[in-house]
């Protein structure tokens, strides 16, 4: 049997836009990525860098219009899914890809119960009765360590803690064990202690099930601990992707070293001043015609300001897009 060395998920030159009074709103601007089988990708950058419209984009859930994927596809197995018709996209989407969410109260439906829930997703995509479903949602709470499953699988969305609602929305993500699972800010609402516990909660899910993750986030602490490699976003364009212990150890892009001097560090039992970026992501509809960063970058110079840096490779399996990348 021959062996499908194919990336199980290839996005090229991926484009969405927003179609606005004001104007176009280019929020991803031509990104693209790969995923392996059982591999965790980790996507960061601020908030407004195009994160979760690059991943509600994978699966065509951005509302149209406003939204417009305008180019690129994204390859499932080698299946193009921007050009599958509805029902076949809505086969895909919980059966093959799943996504968790950034808030579970939203995306939860509060007048049903959590189990119910679950069992509508086991129905509609294997076809089997009410009662082996049930089986099977008792099985998977338990599973994503929910307490009393026997009890909570009856609780509605509201009667559960934070901690409790994302176990439910892996559960159901997981439910139809999924080749790849979309993870938008998996535990941006939880304390820490809580934090900790999900993301072991999903490494240990993911070896189970040999699921594949890709894991959005502005958490950079999240990143290190789960990713094998990182996208890091800037402006809506891939500024910089390579492996995790590259990212963290010799980052190449001014914008991956500036959020990396932005985590907090405690030094001598202080913890050491922020080093922030100045200024902000910049308005997509107004972009400057060089580099998008070049306003809050230290090192921009004339041809950054003026010409927009393609993406190069300074080792194998590390590619910036930055005029400054082989300056050392």
């Amino acid at each position: 049997m021959a062996v499908d060395h194919r990336p199980l998920l290839q996005v090229e030159d991926l484009k969405v836009q927003f179609r606005l009074p004001t104007g176009i709103l280019p929020a991803v601007d031509g990104i693209g990525f790969t995923l392996d089988r059982r591999e965790t990708l980790g996507v960061v950058g601020e908030s407004g860098s195009g994160k979760t419209v690059s991943s509600l984009a994978l699966l065509r859930l951005l509302e149209t219009p406003p939204a417009e994927i305008s180019a690129g596809s994204v390859l499932f197995e080698g299946r193009d899914l921007l050009g599958l018709s509805e029902t076949e996209i809505s086969d895909v989407r919980g059966r093959s890809i799943a996504m968790i969410f950034q808030e579970p109260m939203t995306s939860l439906n509060p007048v049903m119960t959590v189990g119910y829930q679950i069992d509508e997703a086991l129905m509609r995509h294997y076809g089997i009765p009410r009662r082996e479903a049930r089986a099977r949602t008792l099985e998977l709470l338990t599973l994503v360590g929910i307490p009393s499953p026997e009890r909570n699988i009856d609780g509605y969305p509201h009667q559960l803690s934070g901690g409790m609602r994302q176990r439910v929305m892996i559960a159901l993500a997981l439910s139809c064990e999924p080749k790849i699972l979309v993870a938008d800010e998996p535990t941006t609402a939880l304390d820490v202690t809580i934090q900790a516990q999900i993301l072991d909660l999903m490494v240990g899910l993911q070896e189970k099930f040999d699921t594949s993750i890709l894991l959005i986030t502005h958490d950079l602490a999240v990143i290190a601990e789960t990713a094998h490699r990182v996208a890091v976003m800037y402006a809506g364009r891939i500024v910089e992707a390579a492996p995790v212990a590259t990212i963290f150890g010799a980052p190449r892009h001014p914008y991956t070293q500036g959020l990396l001097r932005s985590i907090p560090r405690i030094h001598r039992q202080r913890l050491d001043v922020l080093a922030e970026i100045p200024g902000g992501v910049p308005d997509l509809t107004r972009l400057p015609p060089g580099c998008a960063f070049a306003p809050r970058c230290p090192r921009a110079d004339a041809h950054c300001r003026q010409e927009r840096p393609m993406p190069v490779a300074v080792a194998p399996d590390h590619v910036v897009s930055c005029w400054k990348a082989n300056d050392g």
